[in-house]
Order: C-alpha cells, then sequence, then structure tokens
C-alpha cells in the first residue's frame, strides 16, 4: 500500500501563486487548460519511491470524480467521489482507506474553478527543457508536502506530477494523452457500490 499512500500523500492545494515570465506558461493560462478538462483518461505509468514500477489508467469527471485503476496483476483501486478518496488494496480484506479529497493533491485539479493564482502557494514556477513546471505546498502545512505538477505548451498538456511526501519520499504519475471521452458512467467513481461488489466477491 506504500505506492498508493505516496500517491495520496496529504497536501491541501485549493489555488496556487507565482509571477508569468516569457519562456514559462502562464499560470492564467494552466488554469483554463485545467478547467478544460472535463471528462478525460489516460494511460498512466507510476514510479514509486523504491524504484517500482505500476501502470494503470486514469478516468477523471471533473469536478470531483477521479478513478485510478492499476493493472494486473495488481488489482487495486482508487476513487475519488463525494469529497472523499477511497483506496482499495487488492491484498487487504478490510475496507478501503478513506480521506478528505482536500487533503490530497488531487484537490487542485478535481475542483469545480481552478485558478492558480489565487493564492500564495506556489514555492517554484520554472521552465526546464521546454517544460512548464508549477511546484506547491500548502503554506499552513508545509509538513505535508509538496506537488510539482509539469506541463508541455503547443497545445498546453499536463504529462505528470511528482508528489514529495513528508518524509522526503517521491512518488511520480506519468500520463498519456488525456483523450476527451463522450461520457463516463457515475458507477465508476462511486465508493459504497465499489464496497458492495467486493464485499460480494468475499
Amino acid at each position: 500500500m506504500s505506492m498508493l499512500r505516496a500517491l495520496l500523500a496529504p497536501i491541501a492545494l485549493l489555488a496556487l501563486s507565482a509571477p508569468a515570465f516569457a519562456e514559462k506558461i502562464a499560470l492564467g493560462d494552466l488554469s483554463a487548460y485545467l478547467n478544460r478538462l472535463a471528462t478525460v483518461q489516460s494511460d498512466f505509468t507510476q514510479v514509486n519511491s523504491d524504484g517500482t514500477v505500476s501502470l494503470g489508467k486514469i478516468f477523471i469527471k471533473r469536478p470531483g470524480r477521479v478513478r485510478f485503476e492499476y493493472a494486473p496483476p495488481d488489482k487495486s483501486l482508487v476513487l475519488a467521489s463525494a469529497d472523499t478518496v477511497a483506496i482499495f488494496d487488492s491484498k487487504s480484506n478490510q475496507p478501503p482507506e478513506e480521506y478528505p479529497l482536500k487533503r490530497t493533491p488531487l484537490s487542485l485539479i478535481l475542483a469545480p474553478e481552478i485558478d492558480l493564482a489565487r493564492a500564495k502557494m506556489v514555492v517554484g514556477h520554472t521552465e526546464v527543457e521546454n517544460t512548464t513546471r508549477v511546484l506547491a505546498q500548502d503554506p499552513a502545512h508545509p509538513e505535508y508536502g509538496t506537488i510539482e505538477l509539469v506541463f508541455t505548451a503547443d497545445p498546453i498538456a499536463l504529462r505528470q506530477w511528482v508528489i514529495t511526501d513528508d518524509l522526503g519520499q517521491q512518488t511520480t504519475v506519468i500520463l498519456g494523452e488525456l483523450a476527451p471521452v463522450s461520457n463516463l458512467a457515475g458507477s465508476l467513481f462511486n465508493i459504497v457500490e465499489e464496497k458492495n461488489r467486493r464485499s460480494q466477491r468475499d
């Protein structure tokens, strides 16, 4: 479960702020891009702090819903909906671990309205090898860790994020193309229904 906890390392990210420079994508443009991410899906590769690699698919339905499906043999699942994140561990018979969505980095991309220039949470906004990188932390709780969002331009696209937890361990999630989909069933994100399905299988 360590890799799943790292993915959801607690950090309250409601908004970000930093000056924009010509060589970087402006925060206003990044906000507009994130607000256009309505219903999308992508493959992802997760590089864990111990060097292991996990694969899977991510489904996003803004606002407030996301599903991480880990590829076999790992059948773990992460769901977010109704302001809650639930981690289903395929190796455990226990109920899923649950956290408030607002205390995870998922709150950034799942918020109903994203304004990266609204609050003073950015501690880095740089251009590195043709990418714009936004590094943020909760200024009230820097001990929670940081999240770095990596974007490319022309057109703007979110390519990866890197979470550094309170122990200094890093987890990187590398995204494929975030492809729009016409609709995703609400049941894909329903934590209660997933609990029921798993209890019936047991």
